[in-house]
């Protein structure tokens, strides 16, 4: 994906090693094995929610039928990867609540449906969350009940 991503935006067949060298991408060893479950599982959830996507859930190792579409459980799960990449990223706090307010489209809507920045207040708390965790040793605790990808938030199988 990265490379598919990098070559859309040039106008050249090679990519220069200058360019790659400039491509904020986070080392394959900043993937710990807890960080790719993770990730595995929040975007599992987030894309396999049509039987039209049953071949992908299974390279993905899940052999359940889809996931239920639930708003709700949607933004936690967006809300987590957020804060995730965030912390992926080395970006501090103070610079997650500036990212965070160049979004007016997102901060707009949010303010006219919950009277608040609803986004960016539940990715700095659980931001903050994963601070701890990190510090504390003691891995971070989902929001969502029950876990990411979790079969019972499934749709019935057939």
């Amino acid at each position: 994906m990265f490379d598919y991503s990098l070559r859309n935006a040039l106008s050249q067949p090679s990519i220069p090693l200058s360019t790659i060298e400039q491509i904020p991408c986070p080392s394959p060893d900043a993937f710990t094995s807890t960080l790719r479950t993770f990730i595995h599982a929040h975007a599992l959830e987030l894309t396999y929610t049509a039987l039209d996507l049953e071949a992908f859930a299974k390279d993905c190792g899940y052999d359940g039928p889809p996931f239920r579409w639930d708003e709700e459980r949607r933004f936690l799960l967006r809300c987590e990867l957020d804060a995730a990449y965030f912390h992926l990223y080395g970006i501090k706090r103070e610079d997650v609540d500036y990212i965070m307010e160049t979004f007016p489209i997102v901060k707009r809507e949010d303010e006219k449906q919950f009277g608040e920045y609803r986004t960016k207040r539940v990715i700095l708390e659980i931001y903050d969350e994963m601070q701890r965790a990190m510090e504390s040793g003691v891995a971070y605790e989902t929001r969502l009940t029950p876990g990411p990808a979790d079969p019972e938030v499934a749709h019935e199988g057939r």
